[in-house]
């Protein structure tokens, strides 16, 4: 039976410019990036929908190996809805690695909602492979949850299936060791300018969890983390991703700070060590931003096809 939120949720869905996808690593670690979610979902078939560009061939990789994922609907930046409401989506993840040129007509509508209207003219050879190059991600939604607070204290309302009993096991440490292996100077810099910070880890059932979260401390070997939804984080060791974002009207002009490490809760001490780190930072012009995407997009597809995906 497909799960059915209720209205307050749905809104949110529909609203939000930004949300945070988060999906898993071979390793089960879970990776946050942070896209435009279109308002593209069908609450009769308990489905949300995403549309995704064939030039980032690593996300989809990891989601056809793994289709445990999640969407944190967790700003309301630019959003008609000023309540602080957090929404997690959990689900199963499915997608057809050939566009569909007639679906991404057909969405034309939400993403110049969102996005504002598609450009034409001198760079439409170019704009080809940024508009039409991209596939839909599919997800049947297994569970939702909502706070009422954007900072997810207290107890989440859930739709669909039930959260499972017991916490996840801690998981065993890296080879390498947990340490910190990026910056945590720069990884606190990031927290304290971006205003959205998220951490997320697989939990007992494997889909993602994320909640928000802020840097207090630093040292080389790791950052301190507190958070009003801090009890959720399962006891012990594992790999997680943390993730700092920003973004502008229409998406025109965003930044993001992608980190993958080591969680480790100890009692009331939550730590982090960054091991890996992306992310980029788009100028506020439409231009620019299409320009750099489709040359991006050029690229990841040529990897894309030589995984088996386009």
């Amino acid at each position: 039976m497909a799960v059915q939120w209720d209205d307050e949720v749905d809104e949110i869905l529909g609203n939000d410019l930004a949300a945070a996808f988060a999906y898993t690593t071979p390793a089960k670690g879970v990776v946050i990036t942070p896209m435009a979610p279109l308002g593209i979902r069908d609450r009769e078939r308990g489905m949300v929908t995403l549309s995704s560009s064939l030039g980032l061939p690593k996300k989809l990789i990891r989601i056809r190996d793994n289709p445990e994922v999640a969407i944190a609907y967790h700003a309301r930046e630019h959003s008609r809805l000023d309540r602080g409401q957090y929404v997690l989506v959990q689900g199963l993840a499915s997608f057809d690695p050939k566009p569909d040129r007639g679906w991404l007509e057909s969405i034309t509508p939400e993403w110049e909602e969102f996005l504002g209207p598609k450009q034409t003219g001198l760079l439409e050879r170019w704009l080809d492979v940024y508009y039409w190059q991209r596939v839909a991600i599919r997800i049947e939604v297994k569970r939702v949850l909502s706070w009422p607070s954007a900072g997810c204290a207290g107890e989440p309302q859930v739709f669909g299936e039930p959260l499972p009993e017991l916490p996840p096991e801690p998981q065993s440490e890296p080879r390498k060791g947990t340490a910190a292996r990026e910056s945590t100077t720069r990884l606190t810099r990031h927290t304290n300018r971006l205003p959205h910070t998220l951490l997320g880890w697989v939990g007992a059932d494997g889909l993602p969890e994320v909640i928000p979260v802020s840097v207090v401390a630093a040292d080389e070997q790791g950052v301190d983390l507190a958070s009003a939804a801090a009890g959720r984080i399962p006891p012990g060791g594992r790999r997680a991703g943390l993730t700092s974002h920003a973004f502008r009207p229409r998406m025109i002009g965003q930044e993001q700070r992608v980190h993958t490490g080591w969680l480790t809760r100890d009692g009331d001490r939550i730590r982090y060590a960054p091991h890996t780190k992306a992310g980029y930072a788009l100028p506020p012009s439409k231009a620019l931003v299409v320009v750099g995407s489709t040359f991006a997009t050029r690229s990841g597809i040529r990897k894309a096809r030589a995984a088996g995906l386009a």
